[in-house]
């Protein structure tokens, strides 16, 4: 087999990329982690985690997510902040390319890209981002100190964040289009207890109006046919994620109708050497707690793969 740069390259780096980057570096695999922003992913910009086994007064998602790389650099993983822009996951030799042009190769690739907000595409969505739509309640919510605002979504993640919203907002309406939340018990508890939250069932915003400075009001579309507007200066768009898979090879995968990578149980892909783990995995359910799971699983399958390759 001809010599590459790497024995394993991780792209992507949130809880799975992290966790297989620890054990890549603690079991002493030439590895890199290739992440185009900050380590961390989407958990960096989740306000609260109440449900980490360890953390039982419930941790940041920043912290979380700084506590996870600080781990991985006790072992010294080597770190790449750059943007993947194609691979090419065939035969013995991967190939990954950046966008500064340079190509790297690898025995192994651990795809954990992870996933991005879902948009409603409505009218009104596009134009007015950053003035009022937005997808991250953590980010954003400070700016809306005693304003009424808009959730749009009836997950986890919707109900967690209206409920961190009711920390700044005056009002906060939650805008979902079935008849019962989807959220667990607990949040579905403290959402229902809130004062500041309130609910529009059976609903589905329609448009998002706005002036050149921000939203004003949100149409909505009754499941009965009826309409109504709704003003607010905010809306907070919660309805879950589209793959990160601008940069793989999607023909040379198996991929679910969502765009999502299938694997099997040890997160290996149809390609060998190849493995997917986190968020941009075909699964059920997107924890941080299984994603970090997943992370190991990938790791050790790549382990098991050099090991034979190696006789």
């Amino acid at each position: 087999m001809k010599k590459t740069d790497y024995q394993l390259i991780i792209v992507g780096g949130g809880p799975a990329g992290l966790t297989a980057g620890m054990y890549a570096s603690r079991g002493r695999l030439d590895t890199v982690l290739i992440e185009k922003g900050a380590t961390g992913g989407q958990v960096l910009l989740t306000d609260w985690v109440d449900n980490y086994p360890g953390f039982y007064d419930g941790i940041t998602g920043f912290e979380l997510m700084d506590k996870m790389t600080a781990h991985v650099d006790r072992f010294g993983l080597e770190k790449k902040f750059a943007n993947v822009t194609a691979m090419d996951l065939q035969g013995e030799q991967k190939k990954i390319l950046l966008e500064s042009g340079e190509e790297l190769t690898t025995q192994t690739v651990i795809i954990s890209t992870g996933a991005k907000p879902s948009k409603l595409g409505i009218p009104g969505e596009e134009e007015l981002l950053g003035k009022g739509v937005s997808y991250c309640a953590t980010c954003d919510g400070p700016f809306y100190r005693d304003q009424e605002i808009a959730v749009v979504g009836g997950g986890n993640t919707a109900i967690q964040e209206a409920l961190h919203l009711t920390k700044f907002a005056a009002k906060v309406t939650v805008i979902h289009r079935r008849d019962a939340l989807r959220a667990t018990a607990i949040l579905q508890e403290k959402a229902f207890a809130e004062e500041k939250i309130e609910f529009i069932w059976d609903a589905q915003v329609s448009e998002i109006v706005g002036d050149e400075a921000s939203v004003t009001a949100l149409n909505i579309q009754h499941n009965d046919g009826a309409t109504s507007t709704l003003p607010v200066t905010g809306i907070f768009v919660l309805i879950g994620v589209v793959p990160n898979n601008e940069m793989l090879p999607l023909d040379q995968l198996e991929i679910d109708e969502g765009g999502f990578v299938v694997t099997d149980q040890e997160m290996c892909t149809k390609l060998p050497g190849v493995y997917a783990a986190g968020d941009i995995r075909s699964k059920k359910f997107l924890q941080i707690i299984n994603a970090a799971g997943e992370g190991a699983t990938a790791e050790l399958s790549a382990e098991h793969y050099l090991s034979n390759l190696a006789g």
